[in-house]
């Protein structure tokens, strides 16, 4: 009979519930720290103990009850690292001790068309943790053996926990619209998204715009200090003037979109060169907007949208976490324990931190970084 392998440690045997971030219901927060039961683990699930958790936009709009996907109770967050300490009875490449981070899949249908391409992400029946499952705002999490991804020895467990958002940028560049070090680039958003997609372009070479607007000065300056060869604060600046002065009045070929901005995606489309491409990264925050289609039309512009990551992504997001492309000092600006949830939600939703991470297990030596 199948039985499940067991952790290296007894903390497990005698443990029955744990602290976790929960959104009890639909609304404006509705959000608490409450006990819940750990997770039981089954056929080929993995129990991790968590390390830490990103807060990403997407819990933000789950806080404040404008996330439609998001099904209550749920215990959020989705980028996160930890160690597995239980793993299943038909777990094949796991241990316990094995230091992980995780694709947010946690199951599919596996029959739809895309499931048979690894295209999780766009599977219609595709359950995800930290929206439909119960997410890694806790001491653990479960996920499934197929999302988890072992970190190279010199990946930290606070770098794994932004794997997620730059496995996201790592489809964006890669997969959707690849570049390479003879593009022209604008970045549009210096926030965590904008900020990791300038480290995968500068790792390559390109030459990469990266414009915000006034309130995102402090983020422009650490744009400026990844590599960034020209910073635009489009409110005090004419950002037409800047692309065409740096691309000898042609354009930049390649935009990608961090911002979800409306106005910021117009005013990008006319300064692409004629055949370039368009990149959406960011959510817009109404599902019709009215874009400049002269634009994408007269100039020949290829539009391309991109949703989130697959398991196609991730081996290239782990290996620039390991080479060193990504700044993670520059990057993680606050760190909370779990207690302290709420101010680290408090410090994402005042928009002066640049990524907040929750350290589920603060008193693990082995979860230290």
């Amino acid at each position: 009979m199948d039985t499940v392998k067991t952790t290296k440690t007894d903390e497990l045997k005698d443990a029955k519930t744990m602290e976790a971030v929960v959104k009890t219901e639909s609304g404006y927060d509705n959000m608490e720290l409450k006990q819940i039961p750990i997770p039981d683990v089954t056929d080929d699930k993995v129990l991790l103990k968590v390390a830490y958790t990103g807060i990403c936009g997407t819990d933000i709009h789950t806080f404040k009850g404008q996330y439609a996907n998001a099904v209550t109770p749920l215990v959020l967050g989705h980028e996160f690292s930890g160690e597995v300490v239980k793993v299943g009875p038909d777990v094949k490449t796991l241990k316990p001790g094995d230091r992980v981070t995780s694709e947010t899949t946690f199951a599919t249908d596996g029959t739809c068309i895309y499931c048979q391409d690894k295209e999780y992400n766009l599977c219609p029946n595709r359950v995800g943790i930290g929206t439909k499952a119960n997410g890694s705002m806790a001491n653990y999490v479960l996920t499934r053996e197929e999302s988890a991804h072992i970190l190279p020895d010199n990946v930290s467990y606070k770098m794994a926990a932004m794997s997620e958002p730059l496995a996201s940028c790592v489809h964006a560049m890669y997969q959707k619209t690849p570049f390479t070090l003879h593009d022209t680039l604008l970045i549009i958003g210096p926030g965590p998204m904008g900020l990791l997609s300038l480290q995968i372009a500068k790792e390559i070479g390109a030459f990469v715009i990266v414009s915000g607007i006034t309130k995102d000065a402090d983020r422009l300056q650490i744009a400026k200090e990844l590599g960034a060869d020209v910073i635009v604060d489009t409110q005090k600046e004419d950002l037409a003037k800047v692309v065409m002065d740096a691309t000898d009045g042609v354009g930049v070929t390649k935009v990608y979109d961090c911002s979800g901005a409306t106005p910021a995606v117009n005013a990008a489309l006319p300064l692409i060169r004629k055949g370039g491409t368009f990149q959406q990264v960011g959510l817009f925050a109404k599902p019709m907007n009215e874009l400049d289609e002269r634009s994408i039309i007269q100039h020949e512009i290829t539009y391309r949208g991109s949703r989130s990551q697959n398991p196609y992504d991730w081996a290239i997001a782990l290996h620039l976490e390991s080479k060193g492309a990504i700044n993670q000092d520059a990057m993680i600006t606050k760190v909370f324990d779990l207690e302290h949830w709420r101010d680290a939600f408090d410090a994402m939703m005042a928009g002066k931190e640049l990524k907040v991470m929750i350290a589920s297990n603060p008193n693990d030596p082995d979860l230290a970084d």
